[in-house]
């Protein structure tokens, strides 16, 4: 596979991220901590059901538990991190900091081998991380108060990005680990459902829908997909692209009349597109 096919693939991680929330909102009243278990278990599902068709069984055998330890912390603790701070925060203030993760993605990049972080990397990602300021952080307040919460979406998006890159350091790690990674991620947020929440049901069949839509998408085929983006892919573009994700939530929520349009959309389409292209151009630049 091309570095080319392998952004490709991790982009299409983040147009399923893209209905997150969109699924998240139908999923009601299910408590945050279940549904990642529930979520993560389909997600399993999926890489099992990979696994056996294309036969892959014995790449897991040759996978060392340090790699399958990082990975669960990865998916868990970033998870865990992500709905505690929604919980600890108002969302639209918590969210900003959350998205702070494509940002860091760009910078920690540049400490990887054979990896060139250029001005215009940097100035894209900030570019386009003012785009997702406008969609997250329209109408918010950052509040003293809520200082705790603002922490653990700061810890979340540091642990995202840690995530991220140093999965590229596992590139000949096969991806068939994110099978138990999401594994071990479905058992973590059960336990500790089991140990902080009220268990909750869908009450309509909409529910259901949405958590199998989850489960499928964003929480599930999104996190094999952007392993490959991640390992063989352009990170610093990769990176940057990310912060198509909010902006597509918001048009996604729109269309689906969830939220009403607003003029901050154009000029933050037009920021994160700005953005993109500034870090595609540095890219290419490189590898010329």
């Amino acid at each position: 596979m091309t570095q080319k096919s392998a952004t490709l693939v991790g982009l299409c991680a983040i147009i399923l991220w893209a209905l997150l929330a969109l699924f998240t909102v139908g999923t009601d009243p299910i408590p945050p901590l279940q549904l990642n278990a529930m979520c993560f278990a389909l997600g399993s599902i999926i890489g099992f059901i990979w696994l056996a068709w294309t036969d892959k069984w014995s790449d897991l055998r040759t996978i060392p538990l340090s790699v399958y330890a990082f990975g669960t912390v990865g998916l868990f603790g970033y998870h865990f991190l992500y709905f505690s701070a929604l919980r600890a925060a108002p969302p639209a203030e918590a969210g900003l900091i959350a998205y702070l993760w494509p940002l860091l993605i760009v910078l920690f990049s540049g400490l990887l081998p054979n990896e060139k972080l250029k001005a215009l990397h940097i100035l894209g990602a900030i570019v386009s991380f003012s785009g997702a300021s406008l969609i997250v952080a329209a109408g918010a307040d950052f509040s003293v108060e809520n200082i705790f919460g603002y922490a653990l979406a700061l810890a979340c998006a540091f642990t995202w990005s840690g995530y991220s890159v140093l999965s590229r350091r596992l590139g000949t790690i096969s991806t068939a680990s994110v099978v138990v990674f999401c594994s071990a991620t479905a058992v973590l947020s059960a336990l500790a459902h089991l140990a902080l929440e009220t268990t909750a049901w869908p009450t309509a069949p909409i529910g259901w829908v949405s958590v199998l839509g989850l489960g499928l998408g964003p929480v599930g085929a999104a996190f094999y997909l952007w392993d490959i983006g991640v390992k063989r892919g352009n990170i610093q573009v990769l990176g940057v692209l990310s912060y198509a994700a909010p902006l597509l939530s918001t048009f996604v929520l729109i269309v689906a009349g969830v939220a009403q349009a607003r003029m901050s959309l154009i000029v933050a389409a037009i920021l994160i597109a700005t953005g993109a292209g500034l870090a595609a151009f540095a890219s290419r630049q490189t590898e010329g």
